[in-house]
């Protein structure tokens, strides 16, 4: 089973393109969106049950050069 995630990605101004290239790029995503608001980028994805959701995100995402700050919502039911 997986957990599905949100993410919210708030980047260095200039930067959103780049970062979300470089997502896009490393393919773990399951959708990436640009949005308006405080954050650029909303990407969702399914981490693995028995993945530490925190290490996950940080090997994954968090050495994108241009991310200043993300915003992480598990979900645990969908209706």
């Amino acid at each position: 089973m997986m957990t599905c995630l949100f993410v919210q990605i708030q980047c260095r101004p200039g930067t959103t393109y780049k970062v979300a290239d470089e997502i896009a790029l490393r393919e773990f995503h399951s959708e990436l969106y640009s949005t308006s608001g405080q954050y650029e980028l909303l990407m969702k994805l399914y981490v693995p049950e028995d993945e530490d959701v925190g290490k996950y995100i940080n090997a994954k995402l968090m050495d994108i050069d241009g991310i200043e700050r993300t915003f992480t919502t598990l979900t645990f039911k969908a209706f």
